[in-house]
């Protein structure tokens, strides 16, 4: 499989390139350095695009440049009201994004950035395209390159299996709403390591989506390692109580400083899916986070089923070696019809105004070991 080069600086070039590396049987697509204006480019089987320093994909600032991704199962599926996305991937096997370049999203163009400082944008009225989205693709390799300023999500993984994540950078304006990092929705085999996510909204998101009412929806062996997260909003947020099923999951060696919570573990009545009725539907469970420090004004780590939210399970977590410096204490609130089980939490140390280190309703087998609680500076 050779290398195709894009005939001229435009992204409309760039898919002619993967078009033809594509009919060819697969093959290497390399940018050559400069700027490459772009609406929706299409990524196919066994095609690599390769980004090297000193080349940048820019997508447009207006939102009908790009196309509105369609797919009959996706009919239920259009995130924050939009299907318009930058680079996309159907159906496909054997991508890869890698280079030590930069796709551009030129995001606060897509807002009114007329706001006091260190204040959000106001959501505008018009669709906004995603950066990355891949929908039922296998194996999947994205290595090196930065993304900037997504407009959206900067990453959306639907459906997807074999995924590895290395070395990536996503930096996003923070006053930017709706601007996730890295969205694992409904993926197998996901591995994640030695990158860097800097977002308004939340940098690291697990979910298992239903797409259908009677859908069933799986999220598994998920591996996130060696990453560093700020965030405005969550440094890790996994499910929502209209998700499925979620399990085996393991985050280490995680710094996350930020204005957000660090793990956001979040099922409020708001979150239910009102077209379908739900009253809870997400089972979640055999998550493990090791080596963890963490710096937010808010919940280091934060468990939570609101009444009326009846969830088929959440428990059996694992928390140790955390060090962490917050304004609230760690909190795990269940209801009467959602207990959090068998939580156990080792090896922390946290610092807080309070003088409470977890705050705990409608637990069931909460194993504490060797938690160390420094308040006001004076240990507890």
């Amino acid at each position: 499989m050779g290398n195709f080069i894009p005939t001229a600086k435009t992204g409309t070039a760039i898919q002619a390139a993967i078009d033809e590396a594509y009919a060819a049987g697969g093959g290497r697509v390399v940018l050559e350095p400069g700027i490459y204006p772009s609406g929706t480019i299409y990524l196919k089987s066994n095609v690599e695009l390769h980004i090297p320093a000193g080349s940048k994909i820019q997508g447009f600032d207006t939102p009908d440049k790009y196309d509105d991704i369609s797919d009959p199962q996706l009919v239920n599926i259009a995130p924050e009201g939009s299907r318009k996305v930058l680079l996309a991937a159907l159906h496909a096997e054997n991508i890869a994004v890698t280079g030590q370049g930069e796709i551009d999203g030129q995001g606060p163009k897509f807002y009114d950035t007329n706001v006091p400082a260190g204040t959000v944008f106001a959501k505008p009225p018009h669709p906004r395209p995603r950066m990355v989205q891949f929908f039922d693709c296998r194996n999947v390799k994205l290595e090196d390159v930065s993304f900037t300023d997504s407009p959206g999500w900067t990453f959306y993984l639907l459906n997807c299996e074999d995924v590895h994540v290395h070395r990536i950078r996503v930096t996003g304006c923070q006053q930017m709403i709706n601007n996730d990092g890295l969205d694992i929705i409904s993926c197998k085999r996901v591995s994640v390591s030695d990158s860097f996510f800097r977002t308004g909204d939340d940098c690291l998101i697990v979910r298992a989506v239903r797409k259908f009412p009677d859908d069933h929806a799986v999220c598994e062996d998920v591996t996130i390692t060696n990453c560093v997260l700020d965030s405005w909003c969550q440094g890790i947020r996994i499910g929502c109580p209209s998700d499925d099923t979620i399990r085996r999951c393991t985050f280490s060696n995680i710094t996350f400083k930020g204005r957000g919570n660090g793990i956001n573990i979040d099922n409020p009545v708001r979150y239910l899916s009102k077209k379908w009725n739900d009253t809870g539907f997400m089972d979640l469970r055999e998550l493990v986070f090791t080596n963890f420090v963490i710096e937010t004004d808010r919940f280091p780590v934060r468990i939570y089923a609101e009444n009326g939210v009846k969830l088929k399970y959440i428990g059996n977590m694992t928390f140790s070696n955390f060090r962490i410096k917050s304004k609230q204490p760690i909190l795990l609130q269940g209801n009467p019809e959602t207990m959090i089980e068998k939580i156990r939490f080792s090896e922390i140390t946290l610092e807080t105004p309070g003088s409470q280190a977890v705050r705990s309703e409608y637990v069931r087998q909460l194993d504490l070991n060797q938690i160390e609680l420094f308040s006001e500076g004076k240990e507890k």
